[in-house]
């Protein structure tokens, strides 16, 4: 969003030209002075928070980025305190903020006034500043005895096991590879996801006493009934290795490739050429990915018949060669089903693509592979089409054919559940129902692609959620429901005990009234388990114009892209970084503004005294001056304060 649009939002009012229509007062019960209805203080959930897989308390650790929530502890820095609020649902805040297509950003509420908090940005520096000051996990509780196995050493399987570990429990990761990451090691390239951050992020969940066993694979070097016979539960998250061919004839030409296995003999160092001329059918992340690697890697013109990128990247071979010989250019096509804008891709990558001198062709549908006398793919024959939901329908006299010497599909995934097919639901996944347990086998869980492919933050979250109910299961605890909005939520009565400020014990003598008493929180609801709040419950008048602090991106052209293996994105600085944190407008929870306390007409709404304070206990209400008027809700920029009854 540029700074004209952006300009426009600033004239934001309640009311706008040409209203003359009274509002409708029924719910403000304004037919008096006065009314019986005090300010509350209700916490409900962001909708950045609500839109995270994986459950981060965004609105928590920019807060802490602001300065409003201070370290509880002396000399520590708001970073660690930052990086400790992130970790409590993602363990991998340095890849996540660089790879995560961002939803939170989408859901934002910030883009009403002028344009989205940088989440990812600052997720991001926080996670770099942690691996360059060596910061670690927390420590696990005491030890259970209870033993886990966790089959996949992805982000799904390294998250659950972080949560278990974290437990206290014993857990041992098994992985087919021979390094922990999957696919945010083997399925994204180096330039987008450094080895060495994934390597300090993985690191620090081993460090906690994560047993890893790579290379192996369950079901051929270790049987299921083994496993499960030594394990008291097993989490699976075996990923979705395998990838969709295209649904045309044609499409079992040997030059015929999966972008996920295209992806992973580049990642493993297999593949160090591509062809001339490459045609990737997808519209996806991966298939932008592909694309991209190829215009990187270039082909070279004298190649030996089992050097050819397909042999190499079926795993018949490897190149060992291609750094001595001259490398040229791959002409890369990208073609999706849906409108180039449409496409699915993060617009940031789109572009990149685009720049770097992939060919993007939108509102295409393949229809063949177009096949030589040796049975290889020559060109992709196509046509156009529209998309009546998510089925394209072609337009009749409109097929066209790219010429390739190879075809690489990156339409979807699914598993390899070879010698596991006991957990195979029929279509190359695991069942599970809600809280990831697997149907029909007590001891097993799943999560992450293996159950439905989706982002890595979607298998981030998955991970968490199955390591409670692993938990509930080894603790003989029944699975209880989880609650609507399954994220981490700010806990007011943690934030207090941590500050020594939570209240006494109470001795349930019958009672009326709390303001006057310790034994309970006064005027105070928590809602964000069931509650979204929307941009319509702030006070968005509040709030002026203030640019996004962007992080500089390394834009690489057409000419510089061959071998240009450089990450594309810089890190915030620390003010930059403050600066997110303050433009977030904290939706359900205070973040001290003072517009209640500057506008209450009858100064019942008051500050706290200074060594009670703590985040969302700014302010307190006398009920005994209030009135009921309102005004202290009108002017919250947050949405925190609601009318109610109370003593």
């Amino acid at each position: 969003m540029d700074d004209v649009a952006n300009t426009e939002n600033l004239t934001w009012r309640r009311y706008q030209d040409g209203d003359d229509a009274a509002p409708e007062w029924t719910d403000k019960i304004h037919t008096a002075g006065h009314s019986h209805q005090c300010p509350t203080y209700v916490h409900r959930t962001p909708p950045c928070q609500g839109s995270c897989p994986s459950g981060h308390d965004i609105r928590g650790w920019l807060a802490i980025a602001r300065g409003i929530d201070k370290p509880p502890v002396e000399g520590m820095e708001w970073q660690e305190y930052a990086f400790q609020r992130m970790v409590e649902a993602n363990p991998f805040p340095a890849t996540m903020g660089r790879v995560c297509p961002a939803p939170c950003e989408d859901g934002c509420n910030r883009n009403e006034v002028d344009d989205f908090v940088g989440i990812n940005a600052v997720e991001q520096y926080v996670g770099d500043w942690a691996i360059e000051n060596n910061l670690k996990l927390p420590e696990p509780k005491a030890d259970t005895g209870k033993k886990i196995a966790v089959v996949g050493g992805g982000p799904a399987g390294l998250a659950a096991a972080y949560r278990l570990r974290l437990g206290g429990h014993g857990v041992t990761v098994f992985e087919a590879h021979a390094e922990l990451g999957g696919m945010m090691r083997y399925g994204i390239p180096g330039y987008r996801t450094p080895r060495a951050m994934i390597d300090a992020e993985i690191g620090r969940i081993l460090d906690m006493g994560v047993e890893a066993r790579t290379s192996v694979r369950i079901g051929e070097d270790i049987s299921l009934g083994d496993l499960e016979r030594d394990f008291d539960a097993i989490f699976w998250a075996i990923g979705a290795q395998t990838g969709r061919p295209l649904p045309v004839p044609g499409a079992d030409a040997e030059n015929c490739l999966s972008g996920i296995a295209f992806l992973e003999a580049f990642n493993k160092g297999h593949l160090q050429f591509a062809s001339k001329k490459i045609v990737v059918v997808g519209g996806g992340d991966t298939s932008i990915d592909v694309a991209s690697v190829a215009r990187r890697i270039g082909h070279i013109q004298t190649a030996h018949e089992k050097d050819r990128p397909e042999n190499v990247v079926l795993g018949h071979t490897a190149h060992d060669v291609a750094g001595t010989m001259k490398r040229e250019g791959v002409d890369a096509v990208l073609t999706s089903l849906f409108p180039i804008q449409e496409m699915t891709a993060a617009e940031r990558e789109r572009e990149d693509a685009e720049r770097e001198g992939v060919e993007l062709v939108g509102g295409v549908m393949p229809l063949e592979v177009i096949q030589d006398a040796d049975g290889r793919a020559t060109a992709l024959r196509l046509c156009k089409c529209t998309m009546d939901g998510m089925k394209p329908v072609p337009t009749e006299g409109t097929e066209f054919e790219i010429e390739c010497d190879i075809v690489v599909s990156a339409i979807g995934q699914m598993g390899d559940l070879s010698g596991l097919e006991d957990l195979d639901n029929g279509k190359g996944f695991i069942a599970t129902d809600g809280l990831f347990s697997v149907e029909g086998r007590a001891a097993s869980f799943a999560g992450g692609d293996i159950v439905r492919p989706h982002l890595l933050t979607t298998a981030i979250g998955q991970g968490r959620i199955a390591a409670d109910s692993i938990d509930g299961y080894l603790n003989d605890n029944e699975l209880a429901k989880r609650p609507k909005v399954d994220v981490f939520h700010y806990n007011l009565l943690s934030e207090l005990a941590q500050r020594e400020l939570e209240p006494v014990n109470f001795d349930h003598t019958p009672t009326r009234g709390t303001a006057g008493e310790d034994f309970a929180v006064h005027n105070y609801e928590d809602r964000s388990a069931t509650q979204i709040i929307p941009h319509e419950d702030l006070f968005l008048g509040h709030f002026g114009f203030e640019a996004r602090n962007k992080r500089t991106e390394i834009h690489i052209s057409e000419k510089d892209v061959l071998g240009n293996f450089d990450e594309r994105i810089e890190d915030l600085t620390e003010s930059q970084a403050r600066a997110e944190g303050n433009r977030c407008m904290s939706c359900g929870m205070c973040f001290e503004c003072n517009n209640c306390v500057v506008y209450c007409p009858q100064v019942a709404v008051f500050k706290v005294a200074k060594d009670q304070k703590a985040v969302g206990r700014y302010v307190d209400t006398d009920y005994t001056k209030c009135i009921g008027c309102q005004i202290c809700a009108d002017v919250c920029p947050s949405g925190y304060i609601q009318m109610g009854l109370g003593e």
